[in-house]
């Protein structure tokens, strides 16, 4: 049925393309009978091309996990409430654009930052093609801004790292030998905690065998906090398998180096000057505001690009500030 949806979606997305080229064809004859059509022309051909890269991400996402639901963490870096406050604007960020594209999300654990922000946070990200599209935030986020919380409004970097793994459904057989689980139980606590933190409904589930250690708190029932803290074993697991399996394919691909607060992906760059920079793919972009609210398709195209062909958005260009 999941094969079939695709089929169908790619069925509809040719007929759509085809419609928009008759439909171009058609004010290009216009104008060249001298019709005053140039405002029409602009804005179809805007729509054009946003329909089109949007259909070459979907054929740009052929793992065998791409088009799977996805679970987010994010953790920040060395810096304390500055860093906490970034982790916080990278969820704020994911989930807006989760939003902006009709997928749903849960947010299934929540450690609040001391004064400001998060310590950590993981979630779901629901949808088609959610895993395929996040893969380009795994890794180190830079940013460099005025603080906030610097009464001498001195000029901060900050870092926080995202790490995405797919949803397995129960097709995929991923063996748990109950004997190799220890599973605790604890009170909920943080924002909205004082419905939930009267009994210990909170489940933390550690693996023994590779050391992950999973939990969620979200729910009220002990028995929904379990269940989805399974599922996100099984996601850690999943992606543990095929790490081992792809270790030596792993270490050419620069995106999957190993995360440290020393090779960041991207830059987010508010002061002096306002820049978001992607570091393998070299796009640049000025509209800070929009990508933090969730505009992030340019920069999962320009990935997508780059990891199927090598081509990267700066091919050609000066080079940018860092």
């Amino acid at each position: 049925m999941q094969e079939r949806k695709r089929l169908e979606q790619a069925l509809r997305d040719a007929d759509r393309i085809a419609a928009m080229t008759s439909d171009l064809d058609t004010l290009f004859e216009l104008s060249r009978e001298g019709e005053n059509v140039e405002d029409e022309i602009s804005r179809e051909l805007k729509n054009y091309s946003a329909t089109l890269e949007k259909v070459e991400d979907a054929m740009l996402l052929s793992g065998e996990n791409d088009f799977r639901s996805a679970i987010v963490t994010i953790h920040p870096g060395a810096g304390g409430t500055e860093s906490q406050d970034w982790a916080e604007m990278l969820m704020r960020m994911y989930l807006r654009w989760a939003e902006r594209n009709e997928m749903r999300t849960v947010i299934t654990d929540r450690l609040e930052g001391e004064g400001a922000g998060i310590k950590s946070v993981t979630f779901e990200v629901n949808g088609e093609n959610a895993f395929g599209l996040l893969q380009s935030e795994i890794g180190v986020h830079r940013l460099v801004r005025i603080s906030p919380f610097d009464a001498n409004a001195r000029r901060h970097t900050s870092f926080a790292s995202v790490f995405v793994f797919p949803q397995i459904d129960d097709e995929i057989k991923i063996e748990i030998r109950p004997e190799d689980l220890r599973i605790d139980t604890f009170r909920s606590s943080g924002a909205g905690g004082q419905h939930v933190n009267m009994t210990d409904s909170a489940v933390r589930i550690t693996h023994f065998p590779t050391g992950i250690v999973v939990q969620c708190q979200n729910e009220r029932s002990q028995h929904k906090n379990r269940d989805s803290a399974m599922k996100q074993l099984r996601a850690r697991l999943y992606e543990h398998e095929m790490e081992k399996k792809e270790e030596e394919q792993r270490k050419t691909e620069a995106s999957k180096a190993d995360i440290n607060f020393g090779s960041q992906i991207r830059s987010y760059v508010l002061a002096p000057y306002r820049l978001i920079k992607d570091h393998r793919t070299k796009l640049a972009i000025g509209d800070v505001d929009r990508v933090l609210d969730g505009g992030l398709e340019p920069l999962m195209h320009a990935y997508l690009v780059y990891k199927k062909t090598g081509k990267t958005a700066g091919d050609g260009q000066e080079p940018l500030p860092e």
